[in-house]
């Protein structure tokens, strides 16, 4: 079976300097003051922080830790000593109470999904906050495996101005952050947009993501037939067709939304 690791190898060289450009010219256009760069201390915020960084100055770059009670220590820590790191400022600002009262105020009893994405939601809306205080950018985490199959909340995570790493895969953001000289424990700690207590993007994506990446590798960048991919990536067809029905079910969260045109 062929990796991901290999069939998705680049030149991080390049990668990284055509990011830093692609950050600079955003901003600039923008004429913003610079970018807010929500912080969960996992491997996609890490590397959009550190990008940003290396584009812009850390002066230019504000870090936004939003935990929930549920958030464990360790992710938390990491984002601190990332920042640290880096030297940026930074703001914690806890989700518990935005989502408590949220929830009070709502008539009904919401499913775990839609509570899980008021809590997306919230962090959305505190880093447009500050990004519309101090005249800056939201910076996107998301990477191109989430944003393929839609693993990511409209108007959440979602909801960004610009996104920097949009057209990496997962395999290919851990080796950018490797690359980078991020801490280890952050370049292989397992994927989580903690939306609930244990919550681990495993627990719902169809295979994990050294598989996946070359799954939708197969499928969108090669455009291969079912029967190649499944004995390319060594899975089964099964997971081929979730990955394709997860993809078809979320166009609406990668185009514009629709509507009624009359010209």
């Amino acid at each position: 079976m062929q990796t991901a690791s290999i069939a998705l190898a680049l030149d991080y060289d390049k990668v990284e300097r055509e990011i830093t450009e692609f950050i600079r010219k955003i901003v600039r256009e923008s004429k913003a003051n610079g970018v807010v760069v929500g912080l969960s201390g996992g491997i996609d915020s890490s590397v959009v922080a550190t990008l940003c960084v290396k584009a812009l100055g850390n002066d230019r770059v504000l870090g936004i830790l939003m935990p929930a009670s549920h958030t464990p220590k360790a992710d938390v820590d990491d984002a601190r000593q990332l920042a640290a790191l880096l030297r940026i400022k930074t703001y914690e600002v806890s989700i518990d109470n935005v989502f408590k009262s949220f929830i009070e105020s709502m008539p009904v009893a919401g499913s775990k999904i839609a509570e899980a994405n008021v809590k997306a939601r919230a962090r959305m809306m505190i880093c447009y906050f500050f990004a519309n205080s101090f005249n800056m950018l939201v910076a996107g985490t998301g990477d191109r495996s989430e944003d393929l199959i839609g693993y990511f909340t409209k108007y959440g995570d979602g909801g960004v101005d610009f996104l920097p790493i949009s057209h990496l895969y997962k395999t290919q953001v851990r080796a950018l952050g490797a690359h980078l000289g991020l801490p280890e424990r952050i370049v292989t700690k397992p994927s989580s947009p903690q939306l609930w207590p244990g919550h681990l993007a495993t627990d719902e994506i169809p295979v994990g993501y050294e598989k996946l990446d070359l799954v939708l590798h197969l499928l969108f960048d090669l455009k291969v037939p079912v029967d190649v991919i499944t004995k390319e990536a060594g899975v089964d067809a099964s997971v081929v067709r979730k990955v394709l029905d997860m993809y078809e079910g979320s166009k609406h969260k990668r185009s514009y939304p629709y509507m009624v045109r009359t010209w």
